[in-house]
């Protein structure tokens, strides 16, 4: 009997030890995650050494693209709330001022934060603008939208902004409004999108990016002409799961898959957009999709580079093509060399065949 007792007494302490340890090993989870959302349990670790001399409660692994005031109206300091959980970043010149004023415009009436990448060095030239001080500005000359966005949102950075709209300066937005855009995203689910473009558009690409006049939004498109084909069993882009650099809108956690996928030295981001669809946190058929109803013009007015400038165009194309090139050879690299990682859309098309198979 006293045997009995005593296995009870060691059985009820060892599930004591045994509770305690977990519940500490959650907590700790908890308060990592906490003050590093965009850090795994093991990159925590790996600069633990380096944030010891802090106590935790003190770190902030995060930030944002805000301006602040350099004082208070009251006497006593306060913590400022914040009310712009959007954000708008486009690369600018001064050539196209004007348009740009219009879509700042309609955004920071939407309340978004807004961000411009000055290309041509001029900052000056904008500051008549009555919204100017309110944006904040970044110069660097001769450099591409995807070299700012590499440098500049990263997600630790832009990680309070539920949508990034990541826009050339050349599109206009007469019949867009940003509040029945991300409506519509929202009620959706998708965590990739990009406005349509108004058929007039002077420049047009790919058939998908087309405003269906009839609809709110459009996943996919049907398109039997051209050289590629695009019918009810394309899986793929530019078929579906497909939105095109001028134009793209992410969500927090697209944006912070899409900011790793840019390669930081292949500053033209050809072939970027081919891929964008693995970063739509699910299926890119369904996850990806084209908003027909609030639509813009693209305009395709020459920018950086100079227009007038045949010769400094064909030195672009030259380096974009080769850097699609380049980028293509480092995906298929990664792609045969990545230990564990599975192509989700290849697994998905093959479980399709086989399900054409036995419905035949």
């Amino acid at each position: 009997m006293s045997q009995l007792r005593f296995m009870g007494v060691i059985c009820t302490v060892m599930l004591f030890i045994l509770y305690r340890t977990t519940n500490y090993q959650y907590l700790k989870t908890e308060m990592e995650t906490k003050f590093h959302p965009f850090e795994t349990v093991k990159d925590h670790r790996l600069h633990h050494g380096k944030l010891r001399g802090l106590p935790r409660g003190i770190m902030q692994g995060c930030s944002d693209l805000e301006l602040r005031p350099l004082w208070s109206s009251n006497s006593q300091s306060r913590v400022s709330v914040m009310t712009n959980k959007n954000l708008q970043a486009m690369p600018v010149g001064i050539k196209q001022k004007y348009n740009v004023d219009d879509v700042v415009k309609k955004f920071l009436a939407a309340n978004f934060s807004i961000i411009l990448f000055h290309y041509d060095g001029n900052v000056d030239g904008w500051r008549d603008l009555g919204w100017c001080e309110k944006a904040i500005h970044i110069v660097a000359d001769n450099q591409t939208k995807w070299w700012f966005a590499k440098r500049f949102l990263h997600p630790d950075i832009v990680s309070i902004y539920d949508y990034i709209f990541l826009w050339d300066e050349d599109l206009g937005v007469e019949y867009f409004d940003p509040v029945r855009y991300l409506r519509i995203v929202k009620s959706e689910g998708l965590e990739i999108s990009q406005p349509a473009l108004d058929p007039n558009s002077t420049e047009i690409h790919h058939r998908i990016t087309i405003r269906a006049r009839k609809k709110r939004f459009h996943r996919r498109v049907y398109d039997l002409r051209g050289k590629t084909k695009c019918s009810n069993v394309s899986e793929g882009p530019p078929c579906t799961g497909f939105v095109e650099g001028m134009a793209p809108v992410f969500s927090r956690s697209a944006w912070y898959c899409a900011w790793h996928l840019i390669q930081n030295d292949l500053v033209h981001g050809w072939g970027v957009d081919m891929k964008l669809g693995y970063c739509a946190q699910g299926d890119r058929s369904k996850k990806v999709g084209v908003v027909d109803s609030e639509y813009i013009v693209h305009k395709g007015i020459q920018r950086l580079g100079g227009s007038g400038h045949p010769t400094m165009r064909t030195t672009i194309w030259r380096q974009s093509t080769w850097e699609h090139k380049v980028f293509k050879e480092r995906w298929n690299q990664a792609a045969e060399e990545g230990k564990g990682w599975v192509d989700p859309f290849l697994k998905h098309r093959r479980r399709s065949r086989q399900e054409n198979r036995q419905d035949d």
